[in-house]
């Protein structure tokens, strides 16, 4: 039985997209222009792939990494999701989910796995962050961290348990989501 086992098909997929959730709540705190927004998706994407690939992974972090190099899910078979109206409710809906996505790793696996599993969410936040300057002009002045995206991940950091600064202690406290998973305290 592999660590996958212990997560439901729509549990799994919310662990497999909380990184990325977790880069789009600072793109969604401070968008970029064209090129800075694709340089802030590929910063996720090489963030996700060296955690996955340490050779400190974890049994969750294989985990990750044998889905990511399996087969597309069907995009029909994927839980749907209402669409945000605008970039605070996606910044909002990025940071419930990764909330919900710690809250089930941290709830279903090892405490090394949660602690990994905290720390690469955190370092894909920062990635992203300082994949492009925000501000200025044709890439002229501007500011590689602005006080949005610092606030975004200040605001992942309290939600991981971790305060202001990064740690792999797994007895950090992490917030749960309301009983119905919604991650709304509401």
């Amino acid at each position: 039985m592999g660590i996958k086992d212990n997560f439901t098909a729509d549990e799994w997929f919310k662990v497999m997209t909380g990184p990325g959730r977790a880069g789009a709540a600072v793109v969604a705190a401070s968008p970029s222009g064209l090129t800075g927004l694709v340089a802030e998706a590929q910063a996720i994407g090489q963030a996700v792939r060296e955690s996955v690939s340490a050779h400190t992974r974890t049994p969750l972090l294989e985990a990750i990494a044998a889905d990511l190099l399996g087969t597309a899910p069907d995009p029909q078979a994927m839980p749907h999701q209402e669409r945000a109206r605008n970039m605070e409710e996606a910044r909002e809906q990025s940071l419930q989910g990764v909330r919900q996505a710690a809250w089930l790793v941290s709830a279903k696996a090892s405490p090394e796995d949660a602690a990994a599993y905290r720390a690469m969410l955190i370092n894909v936040a920062e990635r992203t962050a300082g994949a492009a300057k925000e501000g200025g002009f044709l890439g002229i002045g501007g500011e590689q961290v602005n006080d949005k995206e610092r606030a975004v991940i200040e605001e992942l950091r309290t939600l991981l348990g971790q305060g202001g600064a990064p740690t792999t202690d797994a007895t950090s406290p992490l917030i749960a989501p309301a009983p119905d998973g919604s991650g709304n305290s509401n």
